[in-house]
């Protein structure tokens, strides 16, 4: 038998050859989010390192699940291949399965607050904004250690939202306190924003409008909308 390999005939073992290797889903998601440059990569999957990372690309590569691709005057990053996005919905449907049976405590042992506030980035809905001016959102998570307890979001009119890991210097328009337990298990859909705002484990101060459309903008995760298995009683 090949090392790595599972050697047989049988179609699910051929597809675990090729997805199995560990990290290649993961990186699969980011690329499906729209993710196209080896840093941000890095960014949405935590814990992988820059050589594993390339050595990961490499063999998505040569297997055809990814391909180089020309960004922003000649830079180059990476794109899906249609052969790797016919998987996406086994996958979404995969982790639909595991946001419905598995113990949600378990998930939400070990927060990453950069991880969260990357995805959170991604997601948020720029057009509840003012057209015209830079909105600016601060996070702060008071339980972690100083330098790693503030993020700002900074939405630019036409621009992509950028996630600051230092104050980037503008006025800010709205500050958000959170627990980051809370905030993930929100965002994750295994609770609601209204209900850890209610619970004081979620404080919102500053700018009304984008107070009273929180839920508007902060789009939460794709499966945050999947019900909870339903158990006999």
């Amino acid at each position: 038998m090949s090392e790595g390999t599972y050697d047989s005939f049988c179609p699910v073992a051929k597809a675990c050859d090729v997805i199995e290797p560990r990290w290649t889903l993961l990186i699969l998601c980011e690329l499906w989010l729209g993710t196209l440059r080896f840093n941000e990569i890095r960014r949405g999957v935590p814990g992988i390192s820059p050589t594993l990372l390339s050595k990961r690309l490499k063999d998505m590569e040569r297997r055809g699940l990814v391909r180089r691709a020309e960004i922003n005057g000649g830079e180059l990053g990476y794109e899906t291949t249609p052969l790797a996005n016919e998987l996406q919905p086994v996958v979404n449907a995969l982790g639909k399965w595991a946001h419905r049976n598995l113990d949600m405590d378990l998930s939400i042992d070990k927060p990453d607050a950069r991880l969260l506030m990357w995805k959170i980035r991604r997601k948020i809905d720029t057009n509840a904004f003012p057209r015209r001016k830079t909105t600016v959102i601060r996070f702060t998570y008071p339980e972690l250690a100083e330098e790693q307890r503030n993020y700002w979001l900074v939405a630019r009119p036409g621009q992509p939202v950028d996630l600051c890991l230092l104050d980037p210097g503008h006025e800010v328009d709205l500050f958000i306190r959170a627990d980051l337990k809370a905030m993930t298990s929100a965002w994750m859909g295994w609770s609601s924003l209204r209900t850890e705002i209610d619970a004081n484990r979620i404080a919102l101060v500053g700018d009304q409008k984008l107070t009273a459309t929180l839920e508007k903008w902060m789009v939460r995760s794709i499966f945050a909308t999947a019900p909870k298995q339903q158990v006999a009683a």
